[in-house]
């Protein structure tokens, strides 16, 4: 039996990928810093809760602990992340972020996902198989941020592409550092979610499959790679 560990799965493309690994046979952790929301999801689900506020560290042992108490993890996805945005839902622009809103973003999206990291790569070498999916975003490559021809090209936002960007690299260094891991960065696409208010034109089933393929991946898969669903991605 495989068991996942998703963070930020009380909604959103973190639910609909417990959903689906569920269907896939796994047995399901959902992470979620509101414990309500969390048990409520989780029972919907046929899933197990366990209360994981990336941004505490004490918040994200206590969760480590729990897990291994019930028998450990294979697969691990760093799903929550936060996007800073006005009162009117518009990105604030890149000339107008102040260090705050960037100190906010990266302390869940980047500092979140060595949090967890640090406190789970024990667990998962203990597994067989272990595999890492970070979602990234497409805003997390230069390639396509600086390509007038590409769409991310178009964001007028720092703080967000710049979290996904260090994402990017946390998940080449880890993979480096842990060969016998397959750890990869996804970028689900444009989906509409709560956090970007809803504004994507994607469903969270079709975000969810590149995090739903990657974290089925076996010991022969890829590692250190950065992916959305119709393949390889640029840096």
């Amino acid at each position: 039996m495989t068991t996942t560990l998703i963070t930020g799965a009380n909604k959103g493309l973190g639910y609909e990928t417990a959903r689906r690994l569920i269907a896939e046979g796994h047995t399901v952790w959902i992470g979620a810093r509101d414990a309500e929301r969390g048990r409520q999801a989780a029972e919907r689900l046929g899933a197990s809760f366990v209360r994981l506020d990336v941004t505490d560290d004490d918040s994200v042992a206590t969760a480590a602990r729990t897990v291994e108490a019930q028998g450990g993890l294979d697969v691990l996805i760093n799903n929550a992340g936060i996007e800073v945005r006005r009162a009117d839902n518009s990105v604030v622009p890149t000339v107008e972020t102040t260090a705050d809103e960037m100190r906010k973003t990266f302390d869940t999206n980047v500092f979140g996902v060595v949090r967890v990291l640090h406190a789970f790569v024990p667990l998962l070498r203990k597994s067989a198989s272990p595999v890492v999916v970070n979602v990234s975003s497409g805003l997390g490559s230069l390639h396509h941020v600086a390509d007038p021809d590409q769409p991310a090209y178009m964001f007028p936002g720092m703080d967000y592409p710049a979290s996904k960007l260090a994402v990017n690299m946390i998940t080449v260094q880890y993979a480096k550092a842990l060969p016998d891991f397959r750890i990869n960065s996804v970028e689900p696409g444009f989906t509409k979610t709560d956090l970007n208010g809803n504004t994507g034109f994607q469903t969270v089933e079709q975000g969810s499959e590149i995090i739903v393929r990657m974290a089925l991946v076996g010991s022969d898969g890829p590692t250190g790679g950065y992916f959305d669903r119709n393949g390889a991605l640029p840096w």
